[in-house]
């Protein structure tokens, strides 16, 4: 492929502007028809809990914070993150809920974050089903404190937030598809004028000639239908 300078190649892509809107607009509408009848809605719950308030459960004062209990709290956060989505949690989630669901696709569309630096703890819940969302989440955070006291014999986890139900899929964005499809269009239509020009051998102008043969061109004779459509008019 010859080098083109940049007046060469915006003349190229101008020229071909008609088609690479029409690829762009193309790929927009399977964009469009692919989010709408190809992606399943899942629907995105999440409750949040913290660890800070702390005492053991055969005290009398089991309200009080310190700064030990702090300190276990943080140290704590990784391993309860993992004990959310233990199997006996989710089985017991699952038993309370008397939902129809095997424990690996719970698990599965189950996830825990902690916040950095904190003692905060996110358990999102993905589902088809946006109030089985929330009622799973809601549950699972239950079950998780109650399995806490059982297995520290402390009572250090509090709901922050509950899980509320969820109005919009969270994984359907009309508008970001919108926008990665058209980018995709983009993309091929540039790579088609490319090769389009690079596989076109036809001469076009004065100054292809000069640059196939090297040559200067000293001379150009119009071609014939401009002529009759000169005469013609003349008449």
């Amino acid at each position: 492929m010859e080098e083109l300078d940049l007046k060469e190649l915006f003349n190229i892509f101008w020229n071909k502007r008609v088609q690479i809107l029409l690829i762009v607009l193309i790929c927009m509408v399977i964009g469009i028809i692919y989010t709408i009848g190809f992606t399943k809605p899942m629907y995105s719950s999440s409750t949040t809990l913290v660890l800070a308030s702390s005492g053991n459960t055969n005290s009398a004062n089991t309200n009080s914070i310190t700064a030990t209990d702090v300190t276990l709290s943080s140290k704590l956060v990784s391993t309860y993150s993992e004990l959310v989505k233990s199997k006996n949690i989710l089985r017991q989630v699952i038993s309370n809920l008397a939902i129809r669901v095997d424990e690996g696709t719970l698990r599965s569309n189950v996830s825990v974050k902690s916040v950095k630096d904190t003692e905060l703890i996110e358990i999102i819940v993905n589902s088809e089903n946006a109030v089985y969302a929330s009622q799973i989440a809601n549950e699972i955070a239950k079950v998780f404190t109650e399995k806490v006291k059982e297995i520290y014999n402390i009572n250090n986890v509090q709901v922050v937030d509950e899980a509320e139900v969820s109005t919009a899929p969270s994984n359907i964005n009309h508008t970001k598809d919108i926008v990665i499809f058209a980018f995709i269009g983009f993309v091929i239509a540039v790579g088609y004028v490319l090769i389009a020009n690079m596989l076109d051998t036809t001469i076009k102008t004065a100054e292809d000639v000069e640059k196939g043969f090297n040559v200067p061109v000293l001379v150009t004779i119009p071609m014939m239908e401009s002529f009759e459509s000169e005469r013609g008019g003349r008449r």
